[in-house]
């Protein structure tokens, strides 16, 4: 769609198209013309879209401080999402994964072995020398929010200690390396570059994704890849970016008895940790942690 530059934006701000995205849109066709792969208006959030979605964030992060407050060694993962469920229901918001494509539960808790997506359980109980992934989404108002933590039950051993720290360093440096009207490769590049150096590897089934006004939306955030490829990083694009990094090889698989749950197929331990991101004009902005 062609506007002129009194033509009301294409972003719902109100505002005149010359002093709202007529600028955006030159530089991404600049990008474009030079083969670069550019984002569709329908990935760039307008200030209404990113406030609404703030709130969701909050509730999100709360949510997964609750977390932190409470798990222990003894209670279930059933106890989690019992947690989960409650304070979600209080705030007046929805748990985004309970019926997601038929999901069972509130909330994914993954443990030791599993990469993600484990069901929580009346009969799993938190370990000394477990480590655990909680991955909290929430919907509220319409808007969506996703963030996940790692938390270590007891007396954990070194080395799961350091694959859970060492795969939060991975977060961080994809996080990093997202720059306004960068690329989407770069953010793999640098989580893959310090999972190898740790000797680690990175699962490619799973990636981040767009969200905000839905639970999946565009780019796929891939965590491996090349710097300088990939769509380009527009502000007001949202994504996760959520490294799941195995100890062992990069091979997983799936619970055939409950289809969700992906594990490594060589047993070792596997973490992730998730932030939920908006690329501003100077930067980024985390929303979900």
């Amino acid at each position: 769609m062609s506007l002129g530059r009194n033509d009301e934006c294409w972003c719902g701000s109100n505002q005149k198209y010359k002093k709202c995205h007529m600028k955006f849109d030159e530089k991404l066709d600049e990008l474009k013309r030079k083969g670069n792969k550019v984002p569709s208006r329908d990935l760039i959030k307008n200030k209404e879209q990113i406030e609404k979605i703030k709130e969701s964030a909050k509730i999100n992060n709360e949510i997964l401080d609750l977390v932190a407050e409470n798990i222990k060694e003894g209670m279930t993962t059933e106890d989690i999402d019992k947690i989960v469920y409650e304070y979600t229901i209080s705030k007046g918001a929805i748990p985004a994964p309970l019926g997601f494509s038929g999901f069972p539960k509130s909330v994914c808790t993954s443990i030791n072995d599993e990469v993600c997506h484990g069901i929580p359980s009346e009969d799993r109980v938190l370990q000394s020398g477990d480590i655990v992934n909680v991955d909290v989404s929430t919907i509220y108002n319409g808007y969506y929010s996703d963030a996940s933590r790692m938390f270590m039950i007891g007396e954990v051993s070194d080395r799961a200690k350091k694959l859970v720290e060492v795969t939060k360093e991975c977060m961080i440096k994809g996080i990093e390396a997202v720059k306004p009207w960068g690329n989407l490769g770069d953010i793999g590049s640098a989580i893959q570059k310090h999972a190898k150096e740790n000797g680690y590897s990175v699962v490619r089934e799973f990636g981040g994704h767009g969200i905000g006004l839905d639970f999946h939306e565009e780019p796929f955030v891939f965590h491996y890849g090349k710097e300088g490829e990939g769509m380009v990083l527009a502000p007001g694009m949202m994504f996760t970016i959520e490294p799941m990094i195995n100890e062992g090889k990069s091979d997983i698989y799936i619970d055939a008895d409950n289809g969700w749950t992906a594990c490594t197929e060589d047993g070792s331990l596997s973490a992730q940790w998730e932030n939920m991101i908006l690329v501003t004009e100077d930067g980024i902005e985390i929303l979900a942690y």
